[in-house]
């Protein structure tokens, strides 16, 4: 039968099969089997190291058997059991790695199989790590012997007869050894597939053709083959990928859209009463946002700012001058908490030029509106009149922005805040309340690292913002045992000292408590559970806070209770603010100085970042206390403790990356680009994604619409159709 990448599983291997492999692993076709690359490869000689198992981990490791020993128990109760009397049998076998280190397996009433589990057999062994009485073991797991000659006739094995052993993606119904059958009988029946590389550079970078390139990811001749192979697939990733990206970049400058020159009546009054002077970073940002603005296409950039860097101001300053030439400008933000913080904050930077329409106000004044979901109809109707109207030259609000409903006058100006939490969707549909479209600006307050920005945000123009503004005061971090109580003692002493001396203090806890439930902590009996920040208020003021005036705030409240702590506390009348992390961004509170994270091991490096942000941001030092259970030297310290040893928000993002995942660093919402990057590692392959970016750039400018790659321009318009929506930023 002829078998291309196109063709149906099922066609190939059979119903049964093609089910398991389609409802396991997603898999429904030749291509998306081969493209199901082993994780790891044992091989054969070697025995892998047990020492890395962890409790829970779903494994497979290759070991070889040192004993099996039948045993017999009593069921709890003492029924169920299939042996004589109540008594069940248990087989114990004993597996080992070349240094000694040992794992038990277990398996209940299945005796028989101690006639092929004989020591000195070795074998691929899968399932969950359990612990039992200070021994590591699997429970029940699936197994796969290896055959040590010819003449064994098991079939099954003839997979992992070769040097290196691929381990696959799998699932406890699917293991990795029938993963890797399935990719061996299709590997057999599909011929060399075109390659869709450009052959011009596969060959002036001496890179493997693909089908040899599938082959040897899945059937490896060698460690130097292995290599070439991956090194091959990650350069098909990275190339389709930021060819995407540039060819969007090159459609985008292509748009038209309405031009805002630089300064403008209100623009030039509210430079005229800054009481202080922009920062050097400020001023060259806001000058590539002002020409960017002034040309007859539409801006698509990202604004990064460290924690305190002044984004707000520079977005603000774009804003007044699209409304300084009749546009408007909508600020997109991911809380009601933020967006009514943004709505305060820029207000009162406006004083009265956010009073447009008043009596008194300036000539030049705008109005200032917000919008979010909890609105009343009745305070819906005037905002959003003001917007149909162009009234309000600047729009804040959540995701209500985006319903029919609100209509704009002249949109000229996006501005997405926190862009990470919002979907493409989302964005696009505030987009298209535009007549034209619309200058987009997008901030993110969490530094992002140079591989991620070239390839999750490759289609945007970059803009940093390092420098902190004049008269931020520097924050101290320090690591608190929380089984030490002469240091939470200390801890607590430190949050009175600050309120007594007129400051504020910021509590912060991992969840809110009540019905909900830690991701971390499900099905973790052994662990404490994350401290709740319900629970934690009533300790403080029945105790160690006891006296002072604390505040609640947490995503569950009402909206407009939340709104009248946010108030209360920025007004001072609350000393303390017990909250979530609905405050990790934009709350700006210039008299709070201290913070006390609790469970600081729960929480990610750049989160952390994020929080200690909040204090420190008037004339006073701030100090944040990251409280925690994580002993000396274990991963969780070093985290903690690296966060201590920096306010670089832009080195922690590194770092961050160095520890996380891929699937965590590219976020839940670029689930395209996690089906699409499975080899391809944004902190190790940098240079590859670099060299990818030159060439996908001369790649689109001599060849727009990749007519002389038609397999190539293939993947580039699945990706940018299908699984490519992530990408479009603006």
């Amino acid at each position: 039968m002829s078998v291309r990448l196109e063709t149906r599983l099922r066609e190939v291997l059979g119903k049964k099969t093609a089910e398991a492999l389609a409802d396991g692993l997603g898999l429904e076709t030749v291509g998306d089997l081969l493209g199901h690359y082993p994780f790891r490869y044992a091989q054969r000689g070697e025995r892998t190291d047990l020492a890395s198992l962890g409790i829970g981990d779903d494994v497979t490791v290759a070991a070889q058997v040192r004993a099996a020993v039948k045993k017999t128990f009593t069921p709890r109760g003492g029924k169920g059991a299939r042996g004589r009397g109540g008594r069940g049998e248990l087989l114990e076998v004993i597996v080992a790695d070349e240094a000694g280190r040992t794992l038990t397996l277990t398996f209940f009433n299945q005796g028989w199989r101690a006639k092929e589990l004989v020591a000195g057999r070795w074998g691929l062994f899968a399932g969950k790590v359990a612990q039992f009485r200070g021994r590591l073991q699997l429970n029940s797991p699936q197994y796969q012997l290896l055959a040590e000659d010819a003449a064994d006739p098991a079939s099954a094995i003839e997979e992992f007869a070769g040097t290196l052993i691929p381990v696959y993606p799998a699932t406890a119904e699917l293991p990795t050894w029938n993963v890797a059958k399935a990719v061996h009988t299709v590997l057999g029946l599909v011929p060399s597939p075109p390659d869709p590389l450009p052959a011009p550079l596969r060959e002036r970078l001496g890179l493997l053709d693909y089908g040899t390139a599938l082959r040897q990811i899945h059937r490896p001749d060698s460690h130097e083959y292995l290599g070439a192979a991956k090194k091959r697939l990650k350069w098909q990733e990275a190339l389709v990928m930021q060819t995407v990206l540039v060819r969007r970049k090159a459609e985008s400058a292509g748009e038209a859209a309405d031009p805002y020159p630089p300064g403008g009546a209100i623009l030039d009054a509210f430079d005229a009463r800054l009481p202080f002077d922009l920062t050097a970073g400020q001023r060259q940002v806001g000058a590539e946002i002002a020409a960017e603005l002034a040309r007859e296409h539409p801006m698509h950039r990202l604004l990064q700012g460290d924690v305190g860097s002044g984004k707000t101001l520079v977005a603000l300053r774009a804003m007044l001058q699209v409304v300084a030439h009749g546009g408007q400008a909508a600020l997109l933000a991911p809380t009601e908490v933020l967006a009514a913080q943004h709505h305060r904050s820029i207000a009162e930077m406006l004083g009265d030029l956010a009073a447009g329409g008043q009596l008194g106000a300036p000539p030049e004044a705008t109005q200032v509106v917000l919008l979010t979901g909890s609105a009343t109809a009745a305070q819906r109707r005037p905002v959003l009149d003001a917007v149909t109207t162009g009234a309000a030259g600047i729009v804040i609000g959540t995701h209500a922005l985006l319903y029919d409903g609100v209509d704009f006058a002249n949109l000229g100006l996006v501005v997405v805040d926190e862009q990470h939490r919002f979907g493409v969707e989302q964005r696009d549909a505030l987009r298209a309340k535009a007549k034209k479209p619309p200058h987009t600006l997008v901030m993110t307050a969490t530094p992002i690292p140079r591989t991620v920005a070239m390839t999750v945000y490759g289609d945007l123009e970059t803009s940093r913002l390092t420098e902190l503004p004049a008269g931020r005061s520097p924050i101290a971090t320090h690591v608190v045992p929380y089984t030490d109580q002469r240091w939470m003692q200390r801890t607590w002493t430190r949050i009175r000292e600050e309120v007594a001396a007129g400051r504020q203090a910021y509590v912060v806890c991992p969840r809110v408590g009540g019905a909900d439930q830690d991701a971390d902590d499900a099905g973790a009996s052994d662990k404490r559970p994350p401290l709740a920040v319900t629970d934690v208020i009533e300790e403080l003021r029945a105790n160690q806070l006891h006296g002072l005036r604390l505040g609640l705030l947490h995503g569950r409240l009402d909206p407009d209770e939340k709104d009248r702590v946010m108030r209360a506390y920025a007004a001072g009348d609350l000393d303390v603010l017990v909250a979530t992390t609905v405050i990790e961004v934009g709350v700006n509170v210039p008299n709070a100085t201290a913070m006390v994270v609790l469970d600081a091991e729960r929480f990610g490096i750049s989160q952390l970042h994020q929080l200690r942000g909040r204090v420190g941001r008037g004339t006073h030092p701030g100090l944040c206390l990251l409280v925690s259970e994580a002993f000396e030297g274990s991963p969780s310290r070093e985290r903690l403790d690296a966060v201590a040893s920096t306010t670089d928000g832009f080195a922690l993002a590194e770092l961050d990356l160095e520890q996380r995942r891929e699937g965590d660093v590219l976020g839940a919402a670029q689930s395209g680009m996690k089906s699409h990057v499975k080899l391809l590692s944004l902190l190790k392959d940098a240079d590859i994604i670099a060299a990818a970016r030159a060439e996908a750039t001369a790649l689109v400018e001599a060849d727009p619409r990749l007519e002389r790659f038609p397999a190539f321009a293939a993947l580039v318009d699945d990706l940018a159709a299908d699984r490519g929506e992530f990408l479009e930023k603006g």
